[in-house]
């Protein structure tokens, strides 16, 4: 199998658009916590990424992130993060370039793509850098190309997580999400 060398902005195409060999890519698979549902009005909390190259795991990224605004009550309830939670955590201008150093060159992996690219991309813009945007793969529609409506009841993180018997199990928090999302990812390819 082959991963797309460029699959454009945001758009997924098939692994039948050959390009690079699978076992030549690097994928960071990443998830994010945040505010609220728009990048628009809402802040990051908090990032988790997995490298992953050939299936072996290649380094892990997580941080905290002060939002510089007030966690919803429903947000806290959620994923266990509260203003005193991120207090001390970097701000987005000293995460953000982090993150991006740590997934440079790499093939972006996300389940629900559009959403967490979606604050990416807002985030870079609002620190005034050029968003170049990169090869994203969304496991959310890739398991709805992949896997027969008899098998899953719906396509969330969780239920893939529980299908597919990942080592982790999705938490709302994004280094444990990420993680599973890896074993989701190489579930997927394996089909």
């Amino acid at each position: 199998m082959r991963i797309p060398a460029s699959l454009g902005a945001g758009v997924q195409t098939t692994l039948d658009d050959l390009g690079t060999p699978l076992v030549g890519v690097t994928f960071c698979v990443v998830d994010l916590e945040t505010t609220g549902g728009s990048p628009a009005e809402f802040g990051i909390t908090e990032i988790g990424a997995v490298k992953v190259r050939a299936g072996i795991i290649e380094g892990e990224f997580q941080t905290l992130v002060n939002p510089a605004a007030p966690i919803p009550a429903f947000i806290s309830v959620l994923t266990g993060i509260t203003d005193a939670t991120v207090a001390d955590a970097p701000r987005l201008a000293a995460a953000l370039p982090a993150f991006l150093e740590f997934s440079h060159g790499c093939v972006l992996v996300a389940h629900n793509a559009p959403y967490d690219m979606g604050f990416l991309r807002a985030a870079a813009e609002h620190l005034g850098y050029r968003w170049e945007p990169p090869a994203v793969v969304d496991t959310a529609r890739l398991s709805r190309n992949v896997l027969a409506r008899k098998e899953v009841p719906n396509h969330k993180l969780a239920t893939l997580a529980r299908h597919f018997r990942a080592a982790t199990q999705p938490t709302h928090r994004a280094l444990d999400d990420a993680r599973a999302t890896v074993d989701v990812l190489h579930a997927l390819i394996a089909r």
